[in-house]
């Protein structure tokens, strides 16, 4: 998808669109690229997995740009057109709950949701939060993770604007740098195996999340695993095709580049 334009002059059309992990009141959020994103892809069903709102950011230190509110504009404006959205509060814009409540009508308010694809697999979608008792992680080292985290966010973020302004196209350096330390590596895994296990326990066929700012489509022991990525490193959506086809977008370059594609269809829910 080409920068600021719809992709060869008209709209991708998806039966499904996902989105997790934006950070709207975040500073390093990059909510540009995602109304650019918007402005190229229709979809019937538009699904908000968590973490839309940084209200913990918002608490620390007020910030928000005209880009921020267009995102908000622009997912309303397609309800209105007749898009069903679902939002699904994350960690991060859980005390909104209340005002998601008093959005009632204008979106759907769920902790957790099941998305029936149009192959008739049954996706047990949550944000992921509901794991993070379960992870194995010393304190000190999540401590250092975090604080080494920050740090790597706003070089990413000053290299893409960078890049932005000489017309470049966005690079994840956030994403390539967290994925080559062993630690973080691990701690992934970790989460997408407890995921795709909690999904399997309940009988469902797959797991729709995001929370870990790690987008991926794979097979875990048979259960489908979807992490849509987010706004703030990746850049990246989880989109479900008309006949049921689901792919993890990147924006990065005309048009939308498929990260990866699901492998042959997980069985039909009974």
């Amino acid at each position: 998808m080409a920068s600021g334009k719809p992709m060869h002059g008209s709209r991708l059309s998806v039966r499904t669109l996902f989105l997790s992990d934006i950070h709207l009141g975040f500073r390093l959020a990059r909510a540009r690229e995602l109304n650019e994103f918007l402005h190229g892809i229709e979809a019937e069903c538009i699904v908000l997995v968590g973490d839309i709102i940084d209200a913990l950011s918002l608490a620390r230190r007020a910030f928000w740009s005209a880009a921020h509110t267009q995102v908000v504009r622009t997912l309303l404006a397609r309800q209105r057109a007749g898009t069903r959205l679902v939002y699904i509060p994350g960690n991060h814009d859980e005390s909104l709950g209340m005002l998601a409540q008093m959005l009632q009508g204008q979106l759907e308010v769920h902790r957790e949701w099941v998305h029936r694809t149009a192959r008739g697999e049954r996706l047990l979608v949550l944000h992921g939060d509901q794991f993070d008792g379960s992870m194995v992680c010393p304190r000190w080292l999540s401590r250092l993770g975090d604080l080494l985290h920050g740090v790597m966010l706003g070089v990413n973020h000053q290299v893409n604007n960078v890049r932005r302004a000489l017309g470049r196209p966005y690079f994840p350096l956030a994403e390539r740098l967290k994925l080559s330390v062993g630690t973080s590596v691990r701690y992934i895994e970790q989460f997408e195996q407890l995921a795709a296990r909690h999904a399997a326990m309940f009988g469902y066929d797959g797991v729709v999340c995001g929370h870990i700012h790690r987008a991926n489509l794979r097979h875990i022991a048979g259960t489908l695993y979807c992490n849509t990525g987010d706004w703030v490193e990746s850049c990246t959506a989880l989109i479900e095709s008309p006949r049921g086809q689901l792919e993890l977008l990147r924006w990065h370059s005309p048009p939308p580049a498929p990260l990866r594609s699901t492998a042959p269809p997980v069985a039909d829910a009974a």
